[in-house]
């Protein structure tokens, strides 16, 4: 069933735990209410868990899909067919319980399927793309379902073809069989490397702030220029990995954006590498978080236009 809520306070269904209210928030519980959403479009932004998103404090007048709802899934041998809104982490234990390897890295993601999917999520030497069969996908420019398969994906780092013109409905994987014991102690063991590497959910995070550039690494430019611990408002970079911002003391999300400005510029003039954002920033124009947004990305605001 169809929810809607008017001046939705979404900061409570982010891991960063900041943001204002939206105009409006849609939760489609199918894939048909989904599809029907953006034939109708009515919206301003699709997302997922919102788990690597910074909402403006600020009100945004916005209508806003949000996909966790669609979560269903469906194994057929070593093959899941899973939909957009369904989270990593529950494929990864349906896995570990069916002896099937590959998605022993999503155990610790709080990210869903459709996010992972466009920005080809990765770690410990697996990732999305090694798994991906093909997705149905719904193609805003011609209003029609279309699909892609691991070669039409053209994944890479962190990127596919997936764009604002393309939204995941549902996807296929192949996994391998494998041993239930080595499949157990390596997701125990991803789990624990979280745990000693990134903050908990406890303190509101994103994950990842900058993208690792090309043969390097974002959290090791950022930890040599200093930044570990580095505060400003309610935000601080992360004491244990200066490429994760935590929400220490509720934190508005212009104290993020300044620090990311600060970590972009010193790692710009140091190292005359310009870091680029992995997480989204959602808010209005011609305000001050949209400038110091700009500095960083050097392009307009990703989103959806109507």
């Amino acid at each position: 069933m169809l929810e809607i809520y008017n001046d939705y306070e979404i900061k409570k269904h982010t891991t960063f735990k900041i943001g204002g209210k939206v105009k409006e928030a849609v939760f489609p519980s199918s894939v048909s209410e989904l599809t029907q959403l953006l034939k109708s479009k009515n919206y301003d932004y699709i997302l997922g868990n919102c788990s690597n998103v910074l909402f403006s404090s600020a009100n945004i007048n916005k209508k806003i899909i949000l996909t966790n709802k669609i979560n269903s899934y469906e194994f057929n041998e070593n093959k899941v067919k899973v939909s957009a809104g369904t989270k990593g982490a529950v494929i990864a234990n349906e896995c570990r319980k069916r002896n099937l390897t590959g998605f022993e890295f999503l155990i610790g993601f709080p990210g869903s399927f459709g996010g992972m999917i466009k920005m080809n999520a990765s770690a410990h030497n697996q990732a999305i793309s090694d798994t991906f069969i093909r997705a149905k996908i719904y193609d805003i420019k011609n209003h029609s379902i279309v699909e892609f398969n691991r070669n039409e994906m053209q994944f890479e780092y962190r990127k596919s073809v997936i764009n604002n013109n393309y939204i995941i409905l549902e996807a296929e994987f192949e996994l391998n069989r494998g041993d239930y014991n080595k499949i157990n102690e390596l997701m125990e063991r991803n789990i624990e490397f979280r745990k000693l590497r990134q903050p908990s959910l406890v303190y509101g995070n994103a994950g990842s702030i900058f993208k690792n550039p090309e043969n390097d690494s974002a959290g090791r430019l950022l930890d040599l220029c200093g930044f570990k611990g580095e505060e400003e408002g309610g935000a601080c970079v992360y004491e244990k990995h200066a490429n994760f911002i935590i929400n220490k003391n509720n934190a508005a999300s212009l104290d993020v954006l300044t620090l990311m400005n600060k970590m972009y510029s010193k790692v710009k003039e140091k190292y005359t590498i310009e870091l680029e954002p992995e997480i989204i920033y959602i808010g209005d124009k011609e305000t001050d978080e949209y400038k110091l947004w700009e500095n960083i990305t050097k392009e307009n605001i990703r989103q959806i236009q109507k």
